[in-house]
């Protein structure tokens, strides 16, 4: 049996979001666009349609907009079924469209660019400023390869494009193959986005050879006893490296971001000081993560209320300090792609350290100490093995002596 219903894009959001068209039939799931919008607080749930309220005063003319397109999912349907025709997404959604072009007027369609520009303003009230920035960036390209080259639109969005554009990222920009990869995923979620709002009906962003380029980078991280030097150096006569070497040791053994071992409070430590219980920044997940006897002491030395941060900056500025103080000056062979061409540096470890070091120490040093794999996914957030395999730092030197234990090589 057929079955319109209507949901929200992000119910939980705090300002309008999209409602979406979901008609399920002959086995089959159609998503539909309303082009709707709607605060979730004024959004009644089981009746499907706006509450009717005086915050909402436009509630009766919204959800006579939402019957329109109920019944045009309805008589679409059936007419295919009268007309003998084989119903699919494709079919079902030029029917409907005519069944809705003499009820709603549409708008003048919007060009990528200027969707794109309306996008950003927009998510500016629920995206965070990292993210906000990198639209920003990939928008400035956009709009400098269309001037400078090919105009860029929906429709111009090809595998022509796309390597045209990879050409124009690398060499015009000399940016790494990661950068380039960053870049074009952001496009893609622009076209996605342009898609679900009906605004876009190219589809070959889709395409698997449409992909976004990346590059293993060459990211290190610390070893435990490289770890045990930078916490028995006395930074007593510096209270501001001594204060970043604590919230940077708290990093490598809870295996939190910067946004997020930062911010511990005294309510996130359960009352025998065994369990940190924590919400993640970036994702949102709940996490609980033993207390190491490293951070159980650097707690007690704080009475469980951790020092202010300074800004990421500033503290990967003093890392580099600390753990050159520390002795950890072992030369590191790193390489980048860059505008198609391999590029070799040689550097100390420490001048490659950074708050994001703490993370990837944390994963790799319990992966070598045999801890489950999914237990420590567990904590990092990683949703499959292949990406945590990507994120921790193994050489194969310590790959080789850690098989050296396995009962296949005894």
């Amino acid at each position: 049996m057929s079955k319109a219903k209507f949901i929200l894009k992000e119910p939980k959001s705090k300002v309008e979001t999209l409602v979406y068209l979901i008609y399920n039939y002959q086995y089959r799931r159609f998503k539909y666009s309303t082009g709707e919008k709607i605060n979730p607080k004024f959004w009644n749930k089981k009746s499907q349609r706006a509450k009717e309220t005086k915050l909402f005063k436009e509630y009766p003319e919204f959800n006579t907009r939402l019957d329109i397109i109920q019944n045009g999912i309805n008589n679409a349907f059936r007419k295919l079924l009268n007309d003998g025709i084989e119903t699919n997404n494709a079919n079902l959604k030029v029917a409907l469209e005519n069944e809705l072009s003499d009820h709603i007027v549409k708008p003048k369609k919007k060009s990528l660019l200027s969707f794109i520009e309306s996008f950003i303003e927009e998510s500016k009230l629920n995206k965070k400023t990292g993210t906000i920035k990198v639209y920003k960036t990939t928008y400035k390209y956009l709009k400098e390869f269309n001037d400078k080259y090919k105009p860029v639109n929906f429709e111009t969005i090809t595998l022509e494009f796309y390597n045209r554009y990879l050409a124009f990222l690398s060499n015009d920009h000399g940016l790494s193959a990661n950068t380039v990869g960053k870049h074009i995923k952001t496009i893609k979620s622009f076209m996605n986005e342009a898609t679900e709002r009906g605004v876009n009906n190219n589809l070959e962003f889709r395409n698997k050879k449409f992909k976004t380029i990346r590059e293993e980078s060459d990211s290190i991280y610390l070893s435990v006893d490289e770890l045990n030097k930078i916490e028995k150096l006395d930074l007593s006569s510096s209270p501001r490296l001594e204060k970043v070497k604590d919230l940077f040791l708290i990093g490598c053994y809870t295996g939190l971001r910067f946004s997020d071992f930062t911010q511990i409070k005294q309510e996130n430590i359960n009352s025998d000081n065994t369990v940190i219980n924590i919400r993640t920044h970036k994702t949102g997940q709940r996490v609980s993560i033993p207390l190491h006897k490293t951070v159980r002491n650097i707690l007690k030395k704080y009475n469980n209320n951790l020092p202010k941060a300074y800004t990421n900056q500033t503290m990967n500025e003093y890392l580099k300090q600390i753990v050159s103080l520390a002795g950890i000056k072992e030369l590191i062979e790193t390489t980048i792609t860059r505008a198609g061409k391999i590029e070799k540096n040689i550097s100390p470890k420490y001048k490659l350290v950074s708050t994001h070091t703490a993370r990837r120490s944390f994963a790799t040093n319990l992966y070598l100490a045999e801890v489950p794999t999914i237990s420590i996914m567990k904590i990092t957030g990683h949703k499959t093995e292949k990406s945590f395999l990507q994120y921790i730092r193994v050489t194969q030197k310590e790959n080789a002596d850690k098989l050296l234990t396995h009962p296949f090589f005894n």
